[in-house]
């Protein structure tokens, strides 16, 4: 069974998940109700809450701490999973070699436009012979 498997497998009831997260019930079924996480049910129709769900609330958690709305949460839970999907250029992993070589080899051609020199020039030079 795979890590991925194992983290999204539903397991906590919500009681358990409130001594984890030091979040109240009726605040977990808050963040639910608007559609920060997905919890499983069992066919009693309980919550039942995965790895993968405490982790959530606990990052929720912590942006509220930290001052962001609940609509900022949702845009910020947005734009990871687009990050994670490759459709978002802002959580790319770090630049390789070529890609800094690259960046600022252009930098270098645009310093001297128009005319105008620049220090930067001189100090991209030297990574180009």
């Amino acid at each position: 069974m795979g890590d991925h498997i194992r983290r999204n497998m539903p397991l906590f009831p919500i009681g358990i998940v409130k001594q984890l997260t030091e979040l109240t019930a009726r605040q977990i079924r808050y963040y639910e109700e608007h559609g920060l996480i997905m919890p499983a049910r069992s066919e009693g129709n309980r919550r039942l809450f995965s790895f993968n769900d405490v982790d959530r609330l606990l990052e929720i958690k912590s942006l509220l701490e930290r001052g962001v709305n609940l609509a900022g949460i949702r845009e910020v839970f947005e734009m990871k999973e687009k990050g994670m999907h490759g459709k978002d250029p802002v959580y790319k992993t770090e630049p390789t070699e070529g890609e800094i070589h690259k960046y600022l080899k252009k930098e270098l051609y645009q310093a001297g436009r128009f005319g105008k020199t620049s220090l930067i020039q001189g100090e991209l030079s030297r990574f180009f012979n």
